[in-house]
């Protein structure tokens, strides 16, 4: 027996979506029916590239700096008035330092900059598109069809730490806290709100780690299955909790990451 995952009929955004976890997450979205706008920093060939091959006339791509709370209220209204409304919001952008950094030699720049990207651009995000659903709203409150899907992106940094990246571990951190608040507090409203925790992905941002031989075998020794993941890997469980498969998990931190949070 087939068992689809279908997000006929529904509108999401993808932040960080032309590369990596979100082009992949654009992909499946796409393919499981949705219309899809996405946004992306600097990586316009790649993103229009995306769209056209997912279909232009459901995949829209939209350039935003996501850094501050007004940043995300412009992506979320483009988005609407592209496609007429917003059912599912995944947070996925992000940034992390490469270099390792000792908490006294890590500059007020670069935590600001962490700090604004990975997190007020999440809060900007998650804001603007409760608001955005709930406006939308047509069912009654407890109603068995939600009224929307919220999956913010964490880490396995975001729980236990990661030396001399404190600053991107206290913004995934922080993400896991928000999961758990907005899940609380939007359940009333119809409105599911999730986590997918990463951890060693093969994407542009870990190329440098995992491309040195010192470095990349480090890695793999400490994740159980052996290997980094794919994005299609996590892309897939984003997918699910926003589908009528995930109707009973809404708080949830589903961990992606081969094992290696048991590992730390």
């Amino acid at each position: 027996m087939s068992i689809p995952l279908s997000l006929s009929g529904k509108v999401a955004l993808i932040s960080g979506g032309s590369r990596g976890i979100g082009a992949a997450a654009v992909r499946m979205f796409s393919s499981a029916g949705a219309k899809v706008a996405f946004s992306y920093r600097s990586a316009r060939s790649q993103a229009e590239m995306l769209a056209k091959e997912c279909g232009t006339d459901v995949c829209h791509p939209i350039a935003s700096d996501l850094n501050n709370p007004e940043a995300a209220r412009a992506l979320v209204a483009e988005t609407v008035r592209h496609f007429g409304r917003l059912d599912i919001l995944v947070a996925n952008h992000g940034v992390w330092p490469e270099q390792d950094v000792p908490i006294e030699r890590m500059t007020d720049e670069q935590w600001r900059s962490t700090m604004s990207i990975n997190l007020d651009g999440v809060f900007g995000l998650a804001k603007h598109a409760v608001a955005q659903i709930k406006a939308q709203m047509k069912l009654p409150t407890r109603s068995s069809a939600p009224a929307g899907h919220i999956v913010l992106i964490s880490s396995t940094s975001g729980q236990r730490g990661e030396a001399f990246h404190c600053d991107y571990s206290a913004t995934k951190g922080a993400i896991i806290s928000l999961t758990k608040s907005l899940a609380s507090e939007l359940a009333s409203s119809g409105i599911y709100v999730n986590c997918v925790a990463p951890g060693w992905v093969d994407t542009d941002m870990s190329a440098g780690a995992l491309a040195d031989p010192k470095t990349g075998d480090k890695i793999r020794s400490t994740i159980p299955l052996g290997r980094v993941g794919r994005p299609e890997e996590i892309a897939a469980p984003v997918l699910f909790l926003c589908t009528e498969h995930a109707g009973f998990i809404t708080g949830e931190v589903f961990n992606v990451n081969g094992g290696a949070v048991l590992a730390g």
